[in-house]
């Protein structure tokens, strides 16, 4: 184990195809990170379950909804692999399939990563209502909803980090 790797939280946020909502919440952790001063304790990326859009860009909307709030989103799109279940401290889906997906390839690959939901985070979240809901057949106003709750809901992840745990899904 690398000595970077063994003070550094690594996080990895993940929906379908990784241009939409993922990438977004990897650029909200980043900034939120960096406003903290926390950027060097952690190692962010992102990735889909699926492979549709892999070395694709962000969505041109979430990179404009990014862009509006002052946050960059400079990666590309790729898809989860096996190693990631122990690359990973922490895997973060954006809704109860892609989770599932991440269950399954984590019963059969093993590995350590402790598996979430993003909004177990989201103070603003109710019970049973715990998925970041996919904007990409949607308009700008889907987007901007989106990055409210992943904002919220990364600035409750990271306080969160260490001390309490994530509520049931």
């Amino acid at each position: 184990m690398s000595t970077s790797r063994t003070h550094r939280t690594h996080i990895l946020f993940v929906c379908l195809g990784n241009i939409c909502r993922s990438p977004l919440a990897e650029g909200v952790f980043r900034d939120v990170l960096e406003k903290d001063g926390l950027a060097d304790s952690f190692h962010v990326d992102s990735a889909g379950t699926g492979a549709y859009h892999v070395g694709e860009p962000a969505d041109p909307r979430s990179l404009q909804v990014a862009r509006d709030h002052g946050v960059t989103l400079d990666g590309k799109a790729r898809k989860v692999e096996p190693d990631d279940l122990d690359r990973f401290d922490h895997i973060v889906a954006m809704d109860r399939d892609n989770l599932r997906n991440l269950e399954a390839m984590k019963e059969r690959h093993g590995g350590k990563a402790q598996l979430h939901l993003l909004r177990e985070f989201d103070p603003e979240a109710h019970e049973g209502d715990l998925e970041v809901p996919d904007p990409y057949y949607g308009g700008p106003d889907g987007f901007q909803a989106v990055y409210s709750m992943i904002h919220r809901s990364c600035k409750e992840l990271l306080q969160r980090m260490d001390s309490d745990p994530p509520r049931e899904r």
